[in-house]
């Protein structure tokens, strides 16, 4: 009897994948089908505030899908608040991609260049911020940007401007705040790949006359292109989403998506708008996560 029941269990390898396969049904499947859908509901004066999709009598069962949601975000076409918001966060997550790429990237090769017990000191201080609380280090930014905060004051006593600059509640501090909390998650993923490379390589190029640029370029940058997707993708991922930096470094101004969501949920109680946005939202996700998976699927068979 215990023979017959153990060929129906799953067994090694079937055991180690399951836990993320269930982890990722509980916690992003089930919820995103709940989201999709309220998406499809109407709003209605009770709690929960929205409408139930199958309706029943006694001989007749019911469905009703609600598209005016999804038609009401690209209703008023390129210069609608919804697109707006989608264009802007888009734009603020590739800037802030970007710029953590371009700071990250010398930081990750210095810490995977550096001596053990160096490199072991330099990944604690990267990871340290973590240790504090994300709202604390935002709000710490407030005092760093404001007129009579910390840099205004220090510019004007170095006599390098005569008046305050206004740096907070702009796209300035947004970026900078993003920028700032975000810089770690690029830094590790580049570190992890940036440590693996062989630096008899470098030395070989060395020897044949590759100048240092050429050596970066051939040799360097490719091996570390793993790294680099892996980090944009850590990165522009959840700034897309990014309510908290927005709404307190923007001032409350900035139209982000994250912003419109909170709206919805919150002061507006339009739970299917807002389901509507998050899952076109996802949609807009897909892409470029189906093609991270590719691409890491790839480097893994070319690793074997």
């Amino acid at each position: 009897m215990m023979n017959k029941l153990a060929r129906f269990l799953p067994k090694g390898r079937a055991w180690v994948t399951a836990v993320p396969y269930t982890w990722m049904l509980l916690f992003f499947l089930i919820p995103f089908f709940f989201v999709l859908k309220i998406s499809f509901a109407e709003v209605d004066i009770s709690q929960p505030p929205y409408t139930d999709l199958v309706t029943r009598t006694e001989d007749l069962l019911q469905i009703h899908l609600n598209l005016g949601k999804y038609i009401a975000i690209f209703s008023d076409g390129w210069m609608g608040q919804y697109i707006v918001a989608y264009g802007t966060s888009l734009k603020m997550a590739f800037y802030t991609t970007v710029f953590t790429l371009l700071i990250g990237y010398p930081m990750a090769y210095h810490i995977a260049r550096a001596k053990e017990a160096t490199r072991n000191t330099l990944l604690m201080l990267v990871m340290l911020p973590f240790w504090t609380s994300f709202l604390l280090r935002v709000y710490a930014w407030i005092g760093i940007l404001k007129d009579n905060g910390v840099l205004n004051n220090l510019l004007m006593s170095l006599h390098i401007i005569n008046e305050p600059i206004e740096m907070l509640y702009t796209p300035f501090s947004i970026m900078v705040g993003m920028v700032y909390s975000y810089l770690p998650f690029m830094i590790l993923p580049l570190y992890s790949h940036l440590v693996k490379l062989d630096g008899r390589l470098l030395e070989a190029a060395g020897d044949l006359g590759a100048k240092p640029w050429r050596t970066f370029l051939s040799i360097t940058l490719p091996l570390s292109k793993g790294g680099i997707i892996a980090g944009s993708m850590m990165v522009f991922i959840p700034a897309v989403g990014e309510y908290v930096i927005p709404e307190l470094l923007g001032g409350g101004d900035a139209l982000m998506i994250g912003k419109k969501l909170m709206d919805d949920f919150g002061p507006n109680l339009d739970w299917p708008m807002a389901s509507a946005v998050a899952v076109v939202m996802i949609m807009l996700l897909i892409i470029p996560i189906i093609w991270f998976h590719r691409f890491e699927t790839r480097e893994m068979k070319g690793n074997e």
